[in-house]
């Protein structure tokens, strides 16, 4: 009887154990932005080659990866679509990376965001992503423009708008992803010919496979 006992136990056990790794939930990871988030699920694009890193290493069972971006999107564009594309979907984490928008749409089509709105639209989205509980990774504006030394056009709005989020991930205590330092510092040293366009983005804007790979290895800490 003891010995059947022990069997049963023993069965009861490996039962229990595959049934949990069944039911066991995949983190949710979102990543919440413009055109360049919805670049990122292509195939070669840096959502799609996290997802083959965390392959790689035997942990793609681990996390759900969700592009939630959209082209032309700025700010208060992410405010309007967080219910319905990042809230209701209740992730674990939360990577927003914007900014892009509402500085280069002040001069194209003179519809970008003001510094003290796109805080204030900013510190609104961190607060309803905080308050379901996930974890939120914010990050800098990349670049609008290639060349080196911070003489493209726009490199002076897109610092200061870098520099608010640097603040908001100190006052808020959320964690930062400066991807504008990250870049420019890439750029600095693999631009010889001072080109505007070609190391990391395609336009000088958009990732090229180089960037995605480069943005790809930037946000995997945070989910590895």
């Amino acid at each position: 009887m003891k010995r059947l006992a022990l069997y049963l136990t023993i069965i009861l056990g490996v039962f229990c154990m595959s049934a949990f790794s069944i039911i066991q939930k995949k983190k949710r990871v979102i990543f919440f932005g413009d055109s360049i988030t919805a670049a990122g699920v292509a195939p070669n694009g840096y959502i799609t080659l996290l997802q083959q890193m965390l392959a790689k290493n035997s942990r793609d069972n681990n996390f759900e990866l969700i592009g939630a971006g959209v082209g032309g999107n700025k700010i208060y564009d992410l405010y309007l679509r967080l219910e319905e594309d990042v809230l209701v979907k209740k992730p674990d984490l939360v990577f927003i990376y914007i900014g892009i928008n509402d500085v280069w749409h002040k001069r194209s089509a003179l519809t970008g965001t003001d510094p003290d709105k796109f805080e204030k639209f900013y510190n609104r989205i961190i607060d309803k992503i905080q308050a379901i509980g996930a974890r939120t990774v914010i990050c800098t504006p990349s670049v609008i423009g290639e060349k080196k030394d911070y003489v493209n056009e726009l490199d002076g709005d897109l610092n200061k708008y870098a520099d608010i989020i640097r603040h908001l991930a100190k006052d808020r205590g959320v964690e930062l992803i400066d991807l504008r330092k990250s870049l420019v510092n890439y750029i600095e040293g693999h631009n010889p010919e001072n080109k505007n366009k070609g190391v990391l983005t395609s336009d000088g804007v958009h990732m090229n496979d180089e960037g995605n790979r480069f943005l790809a290895d930037q946000f995997y800490g945070y989910i590895n």
